[in-house]
């Protein structure tokens, strides 16, 4: 079976075209500045990338084009769209309703539309691509798959915030966790590579990127989470503060006479690194610059890995032990420095990683760091949630 899988942002629509009978990604590609002009950049192994600007007035033009170039002579992987059997999409939030993956119905689409209070960031772009979708491929499945779905099991007293219960009975306020879809795939695939049942294991799994978030799973499940309401909640990343005193908001609302869009600004795009070492929201930049003695850049990785820290130990208390840490997603996967400095001073817990297999780990692939002594496995897993969108797509779509 061949399934598109769709992930649509406010202006933009990314794509991957699997062939889920080897799990082999055919074609994929970006889809970006829609509504204001428009460029596309598809790829297909072994060949060169295509490069196009074209205008591209909305989603719907956006999925066109992609439909088009999948059965192309020149760029195509298939012969006809009908080749296309279903189609998934990546949804942000699923609220407090959906707690797992779900072929689109009439009700789901307007559920999700009524959620959209929740997710005014990334909800309307969401339901854009599947409206595109439902125009153009109209007979086809359609499949959500939600970020928040994974957090589905975790217990009340681990999401309902302190807080008047009210809010959370009418206005849905809760922790919802996300990265959902990263955390399950990492975590199954650390199972399999231990060739150890999922259900056996107590793992920590830190997605961390611009956008960062770690979980505690143990039984197969997740049973918590550092993001929140929102995507905010948690470590400090890119341009996101993380978890605050929430009176600094009224606090800085007052003297600086900032709207609630102001304040959510600057929390939400001028903190984090950014903020913090006044030079970027990149890891590997103000890694750079603290290596070469700027004061705020090397105060803003400390601040990094001591949330990190603290999360891994509070997670090792809820589940009472460790079994692996896992570290997953760009800076997770790629930046040497940063698992060094999480797993450093950790002998207690029972992590040590060793040194010499993580400065030459093989990338793009599952990798064993631990160290000799380590109670603790400790493994990068690259993630891959655009295959775990595909493979619930599959799953569903064989039911209907």
């Amino acid at each position: 079976m061949k399934i598109l899988v769709l992930n649509s942002g406010s202006s933009s629509l990314k794509y991957q075209l699997f062939d889920m009978r080897n799990g082999q990604v055919l074609a994929k590609g970006t889809c970006e500045r829609i509504g204001a002009g428009g460029t596309v950049t598809h790829k297909r192994p072994g060949e060169s990338d295509f490069h196009e600007e074209k205008e591209l007035k909305n989603h719907e033009a956006a999925l066109e084009l992609v439909l088009d170039l999948l059965v192309s002579e020149k760029h195509g992987v298939i012969r006809s769209v009908s080749e296309i059997e279903a189609v998934g999409h990546r949804v942000v939030h699923g609220g407090e309703k959906i707690r797992k993956s779900t072929l689109l119905t009439e009700d789901i689409i307007r559920y999700m539309e009524a959620n959209i209070p929740l997710n005014p960031l990334h909800g309307p772009a969401a339901l854009a691509g599947v409206k595109a979708c439902l125009d153009l491929m109209p007979d086809v499945p359609q499949v959500a798959v939600f970020d928040t779905a994974f957090y589905g099991d975790i217990e009340d007293f681990r999401y309902i915030y302190p807080i008047p219960y009210e809010y959370y009975e009418n206005d849905g306020i809760r922790r919802y966790g996300f990265h959902g879809t990263s955390h399950r795939y990492v975590s199954g695939r650390l199972a399999e590579v231990l060739g150890k049942p999922l259900e056996s294991l107590k793992i920590i799994t830190c997605h961390l990127g611009n956008g960062s978030s770690i979980t505690a799973v143990s039984g197969g499940k997740a049973i918590d989470t550092s993001m929140g309401f929102t995507p905010q909640e948690g470590i400090m990343m890119g341009t996101r503060c993380g978890s605050i005193d929430p009176t600094i908001v009224p606090f800085i609302m007052r003297k600086y006479g900032l709207t609630p869009d102001e304040i959510e600004d600057v929390l939400n795009k001028k903190s984090g690194l950014l903020g913090v070492s006044g030079l970027s929201n990149d890891c590997r930049n103000v890694w750079q610059a603290a290596r070469e003695g700027n004061y705020r850049a090397g105060l803003a990785i400390k601040i990094l890995i001591n949330g990190i820290k603290r999360h891994i130990g509070a997670y090792c208390a809820e589940m009472n032990g460790l079994d692996a840490l896992v570290f997953t997603a760009g800076i997770g996967e790629n930046q040497v420095d940063i698992r060094e400095l999480v797993c450093k001073d950790m002998g207690y817990l029972g992590i040590e990683i060793d040194e010499n297999k993580n400065r030459n780990f093989e990338r793009g692939k599952p990798f064993d760091i631990t160290g000799k002594n380590s109670r603790v496995k400790v493994w990068i897993i690259p993630t891959d949630e655009e295959y775990m969108i595909a493979k619930d797509t599959l799953e569903l779509a064989e039911k209907n």
